[in-house]
């Protein structure tokens, strides 16, 4: 990952002025919860994905480091509804932002950041890259209406649970990787390599932190242990679990998923469960079957230090601990 994240370093850096440039804002409020959760962590994923297509396709201009900026911006804007959504208390290992100044503050900094985001895309004034970034942020909001609807469904399928996650998860950064393709003016069988190659990151990225939420520590995961199972997010691991296990077993993930509260007891029963089936092992397996399809969408380009750069993200996914 640092490899990778070495070949535009200076790139990142002027993407974090950048984010500070773009907070700005007459309401304090604004700057303040905005700059705090930008802040908090993170890999920078989404605008590492712009500016490496970007240089994978040999763009040269300085369009990407605002660009990239937006596209954290809607991530991050995505991070601040969905804490709210999934009453959340931390985040990267920190304090939530609705759990320091509230749902209604995390809720509209979250419409600031959407609404700012589709101001930079217009002042870019590229048509073809503002489809993109707008397709994709109403599939995000589609993805969190159908998560919602499959909340605590024990018989949901393995494709739907995939189709949570494109829309959810996977979408941004495919978009991310398009951008860059549009960037540096690829054609357009590379642009649609670049958009797979980022649709297969996202879901190998989401299945590698349903695993997390089973078996990280809280300090590794920067955000708390079983809290998807709590919420009632029926995730690969769980999944695989009940595809297997027997009917008795299923009762009793049944009766953890329909509690409000889960105890340290329901966590532990569910869990031994999903080792006993090997739930983990099967998401780690097929995680790294979407890194291998990853690795094969960029075989249409040329080798290069960007090509490899992001051969190397895609690995990073599935060793990754948070």
């Amino acid at each position: 990952m640092d490899a990778a994240l070495a070949l535009i370093g200076e790139d990142l850096k002027n993407v974090e002025l950048q984010f500070k440039k773009d907070l700005q804002s007459d309401v304090p409020l604004i700057r303040k919860v905005g700059e705090y959760v930008l802040s908090s962590g993170g890999k920078r994923i989404r605008p590492a994905l712009v500016l490496l297509a970007a240089k994978l396709c040999g763009y040269q201009g300085d369009r990407s480091v605002p660009l990239a900026s937006v596209v954290e911006f809607i991530h991050t804007a995505t991070l601040l509804h969905d804490d709210v959504v999934d009453n959340a208390n931390l985040r990267r290992g920190l304090a939530s932002a609705n759990t320091l100044w509230g749902n209604e503050a995390s809720v509209l900094v979250g419409d600031f950041l959407f609404s700012k985001s589709f101001s930079l895309m217009v002042r870019d004034g590229d048509l073809r890259i503002l489809k993109v970034l707008a397709d994709a942020t109403t599939i995000i909001a589609e993805g969190e209406v159908l998560q919602l609807v499959v909340t605590s469904d024990l018989d949901i399928t393995v494709e739907r649970f995939i189709d949570v996650v494109r829309c959810k998860t996977a979408i941004l950064l495919s978009a991310a990787c398009e951008v860059g393709a549009i960037l540096g003016g690829a054609a357009q069988e590379q642009q649609a390599a670049l958009a797979a190659y980022g649709m297969e990151l996202g879901i190998a990225f989401q299945l590698m932190d349903d695993t997390l939420d089973y078996t990280a520590s809280e300090e590794q995961f920067g955000k708390s242990i079983g809290h998807d199972l709590e919420e009632g997010k029926i995730t690969l691991p769980l999944i695989h679990t009940l595809q297997n296990c027997s009917a008795d077993e299923r009762e009793v993930i049944s009766s953890v998923v329909d509690k409000e509260l889960l105890s340290d007891e329901d966590f532990a029963k569910v869990l031994s469960l999903v080792q006993r089936y090997g739930g983990i092992e099967h998401t780690i397996a097929t995680a790294r079957e979407h890194v291998a399809l990853c690795r094969k969408h960029l075989e249409c380009f040329p080798e290069s230090a960007a090509r490899e750069a992001l051969a190397d993200l895609a690995e990073y996914v599935v060793t990754r601990v948070k």
